[in-house]
């Protein structure tokens, strides 16, 4: 399918940047939610990058899922003429919050007659004169 070099350049920018795009399956849909381009484009575009390994393809409930892979990174930031320090959203790592004092004390079990305990003494049975009344 011919898709516009303007609307192409939207689909791959956006896909790569977030590196995930959702796409509902509905050919005659007038816009895709997230690119200003028609939803057709997106959907033949990343089925064109599925079919070179560019992006894997999941499908479920009338919706694509599409995931950009490593060589996908590749082949977008060449197309788009970005650096190589850029990636997507998706292949970010996320700072993990540093604990201020390293990590904290634990308090010894079976203290103050907190946790868990176990029993002491076998289980205590009534004796032998022992008559229950039933009422």
């Amino acid at each position: 399918m011919l898709i516009p070099n303007e609307d192409r350049r939207k689909i791959h920018s956006y896909l790569f940047q977030e590196g995930v795009v959702v796409a509902q399956k509905d050919y005659n849909k007038a816009v895709h939610e997230e690119i200003d381009t028609r939803n057709l484009y997106v959907i033949k575009a990343l089925q064109s990058l599925t079919s070179k390994g560019f992006v894997k393809t999941r499908f479920s409930w009338q919706y694509y899922y599409y995931t950009l892979t490593d060589s996908g990174v590749e082949y977008l930031r060449n197309w788009l003429g970005l650096p190589s320090g850029v990636v997507p959203a998706t292949h970010k790592k996320a700072a993990r919050p540093q604990q201020v004092g390293g990590r904290p004390e634990r308090r010894p079990r079976n203290q103050d007659g907190e946790g868990y305990k176990r029993r002491e003494a076998a289980k205590e049975t009534p004796s032998a004169d022992f008559q229950p009344q039933y009422n």
